[in-house]
This record gives structure tokens, sequence and C-alpha cells, in this order.
């Protein structure tokens, strides 16, 4: 069966006719155009795919979109604002928190969750917040340096200029 979701995606509300076993993560990635919420295991084990709904962590790949109706969902696209990296793309910039990147997209969403919780986190609570996440690239201490880092930039309120393609 067809029907519309509704819901406001990044900030900005929409209206999309969906099919009803359509998930979140294929309604992002081939409905919306948002790639940046990864495909990894398909079976919720990995993280790579995590997004906010009303706030609080969700695995796309096992979230039918229609069951989000008048919901709000936050993308790795909507992290920063006005061409602005938040605190947490810069810290997983600034601290080298991606390896390949492909798990980054997932990180970044739960991480800016935590942090908004939680102000200053301790490594234990970082390491709960992020258990959900899976990076097959690293021993995870760089991506807890990361997080401790948006934790400081956050509370100095400290953002960063998106560099334009082509620039150094």
């Amino acid at each position: 069966m067809t029907r519309v979701l509704e819901i406001e995606l990044n900030g900005e509300r929409r209206a999309d006719p969906i099919e009803d076993n359509l998930l979140l993560l294929d309604y992002l990635r081939e409905t919306v155009g948002l790639t940046g919420t990864k495909t990894g295991c398909d079976g919720g084990e990995c993280g790579a795919c995590t997004v906010l709904v009303d706030g609080v962590p969700r695995l796309s790949c096992l979230t039918l979109a229609c069951s989000l109706v008048h919901r709000r969902v936050e993308t790795v696209e909507g992290a920063g604002a006005d061409g602005m990296l938040s605190a947490v793309q810069r810290g997983f910039h600034e601290k080298l928190g991606a390896q390949c990147g492909y798990c980054t997209p997932g990180f970044v969403v739960a991480a800016t969750a935590l942090l908004r919780w939680n102000a200053d986190p301790t490594d234990d609570e970082i390491r709960a917040a992020l258990g959900s996440n899976i990076c097959r690239c690293t021993g995870y201490v760089k991506i807890i340096e990361a997080v401790r880092h948006a934790a400081a930039l956050q509370s100095k309120g400290v953002r960063a200029r998106v560099a334009r393609p082509g620039s150094c």
C-alpha cells in the first residue's frame, strides 16, 4: 500500500508518497537523495545507518519509514548549519576520528545525541553511547578523543566553516 509520509527531515517539512514496507534507510538514500546515512550490515549491528528520531539514535535499516509520520528525523547532513561544521564534525576532523570514513556518519549522529544529553561525558559514557556503532578500521581511541574534543568545542560555542571544494 502507498501512503504519504509527512515528516520533518533535518529541520524541513516533507511529504513523500512511500510504500508501507520502505525502510527509513532506503527512503533517505533513494527517495530523498541523502546518502550520508550508510548501508552497512543491513541487520542493525553496525550503526552505519544511525539517524536521530525525535533526538534519539535509531538504526534506519531496522525502521519502517511509515512509522515516522509527524516525527522529526535528523541525518548527518543536518549536523552542520549555514556552511559550518558542527562541534562533533569538527572534533572528528581535527582529532582524526575517521579512518576510511564509512562508519563516521553513524558515529557523528550518535555522538551528537550524546552531547545533547550530556555536555561533558566521561570516556566510559562515550563508549556506552557509541556502543552500537562499529568501526572496522580503528581501535576507537581517536573516535573517543574526537567526541571529547567536540564536547570541549561545543562548550565554547566553536564552529568551523566548511572548506569549498578544491580549496586547501
